[in-house]
């Protein structure tokens, strides 16, 4: 199995293979509209306007598993993203990342990248907290809070994996070095 063989929702509801996404470099994300970590919508959209003509696409999942911080329709939350964010990369629909109702894409993204590598005291203390906020502790990878970020590269296989307190900008060399290289 590989990413490209699971199919998606778009916010509309409508199947979306991921094999549309062959040969690009994807930044798969779970969101929310009402967390301390929103702003970072800011942070991916300079990521997209920067490294999309290049191959860069960005999956935005709403999740409104951590805290009730994702409300409202798919529609509704889109019209914030673009109306606050300026966002201009692709929102699907809302999803779970953890347990028995996880959508299957993030059961598969998380298998292949367990763990997330977490820089800072501040950052550290922050998703201490937030693991035990998250109530799925203990499941193998769980996603732990919103905007944990995914990498996937050109061929499919992700590469990387960034916590909820790690900024764009701090991982935006990663995202070059993927963009650098040509699909196998």
């Amino acid at each position: 199995m590989n990413i490209y063989d699971f199919t998606v929702k778009n916010r509309k509801g409508e199947d979306v293979s991921l094999k549309e996404y062959q040969g690009k470099v994807l930044l798969i994300v779970n969101t929310a509209t009402g967390c301390g970590f929103t702003p970072q919508y800011k942070g991916l959209e300079e990521l997209y306007e920067k490294y999309h003509k290049d191959g860069l696409e960005i999956l935005d999942f709403p999740c409104d598993q951590f805290g009730h911080q994702a409300p409202g329709t798919n529609d509704e939350i889109h019209e914030f993203c673009t109306a606050k964010y300026k966002t201009t990369f692709d929102q699907l629909a809302k999803v779970e990342v953890n347990g028995d109702k996880a959508e299957p894409l993030f059961s598969w993204l998380k298998e292949q990248k367990q763990d997330e590598e977490v820089k800072g005291l501040k950052n550290k203390m922050a998703m201490a907290a937030v693991s035990k906020i998250g109530k799925v502790a203990g499941e193998k990878g769980f996603v732990r809070w919103n905007f944990t970020k995914f990498l996937v590269s050109r061929d499919g296989k992700v590469v990387g994996r960034f916590a909820p307190t790690t900024e764009p900008k701090e991982f935006e060399q990663a995202v070059a070095k993927e963009i650098a290289k040509k699909a196998n």
